[in-house]
């Protein structure tokens, strides 16, 4: 099966090393990606498995990780670790994330030509076996999750609010917080609407 947590050869090699870690600590990767230049970098995504994830559980996973690579050393050079949270547009790696994100619009390459295109966005509709499903204009399609190279969600108003709707349910922003944006997406809808002149 197709791995999008970790592409590249040193991007898998980095996730055999991180992954027991990040899973210790009650944690899952979500994407690993190694990126060379005159100081590479080490850039980690992780969540927790029901989602959410705050700047304090980066720095645990930071001080963790980091001094797991020190000991392992699967790289020979210096390099930054950058620990994230996937956010809200975030990549879906796992074929999980298609099923957890479904109702959601993204958008999706695959490796080889497909009906004469590698990109579509559409409307998740879950998965079935290893299919993942989408609603595109053409109607709902079915892509093998083992021919996709990339995949996010798009961040729209009903994820922002949704998201953040459940941000709120769980207490990690509170009532205020959540109204605030609220009304921003709210005046934006607004704003698209076209003039209803009597």
């Amino acid at each position: 099966m197709s791995d999008l947590i970790a592409k590249a050869s040193i991007d898998r090699r980095l996730a055999e090393v991180v992954t027991p870690v990040i899973e210790d600590l009650g944690f899952e990767l979500v994407r690993v990606r190694y990126q060379g230049g005159k100081t590479p970098t080490v850039q980690i995504m992780a969540d927790r498995p029901e989602g959410g994830i705050e700047v304090d559980d980066c720095a645990i996973i930071s001080t963790a990780v980091s001094a797991h690579l020190d000991v392992e050393d699967p790289l020979e050079d210096a390099y930054n670790l950058e620990v994230s949270s996937p956010g809200i547009d975030r990549p879906l790696t796992r074929l999980k994330d298609f099923e957890m994100w479904e109702g959601y619009v993204a958008k999706i390459e695959t490796t080889e030509m497909i009906d004469g295109r590698r990109r579509f966005k559409g409307v998740l509709a879950g998965v079935e076996g290893s299919e993942v499903l989408v609603e595109i204009e053409e109607g709902t399609i079915g892509l093998q999750f083992d021919w996709l190279s990339d995949a996010k969600l798009v961040l729209t108003d009903d994820l922002i609010r949704d998201v953040l709707k459940s941000r709120k349910d769980k207490g990690e922003i509170d009532e205020t917080q959540f109204d605030e944006v609220q009304t921003i997406i709210d005046s934006e809808d607004d704003a698209r609407l076209p003039d209803q002149k009597d």
